[in-house]
């Protein structure tokens, strides 16, 4: 099943989308700054140039989903599935990588100083 909510160039803030099914959803270009994923299903969505910075994305479901130059600083990933995600040019400076899945996500050119990492 594919959603097709279009969320691309949308002030979304401090939105809660918790445990909500967003698969395919467009983010794209977005302000999700401090937004909360908890427990989303966000799987291939498009995350591409987003603002995520302090975003809680704690046990979201990520795979397949295109974050290519997101802006992830400070965000919360702890235990978020990360398999085959485009992460490509993100910015992921002081977010918590603990316990992520990252098989096969594409993690070129990323900026990962002072991250926390398992």
């Amino acid at each position: 099943m594919k959603n097709n909510k279009d969320f691309s160039w949308q002030d979304l803030q401090n939105k809660d989308f918790s445990g909500q099914d967003l698969r395919g959803a467009n983010f794209s270009n977005s302000n999700l700054r401090g937004a909360n994923f908890f427990k989303a299903n966000l799987k291939n969505a498009d995350l591409r140039l987003a603002d995520l910075r302090f975003a809680n994305l704690k046990l979201a479901i990520l795979q397949g989903a295109k974050l290519k130059n997101a802006d992830l600083r400070f965000a919360d990933l702890e235990y978020a599935n990360l398999t085959n995600a485009d992460l490509r040019f993100a910015d992921l400076r002081f977010a918590d990588l603990r316990f992520t899945t990252r098989y096969l996500a594409n993690f070129k050119f990323i900026n990962i100083d002072y991250a926390i990492l398992d």
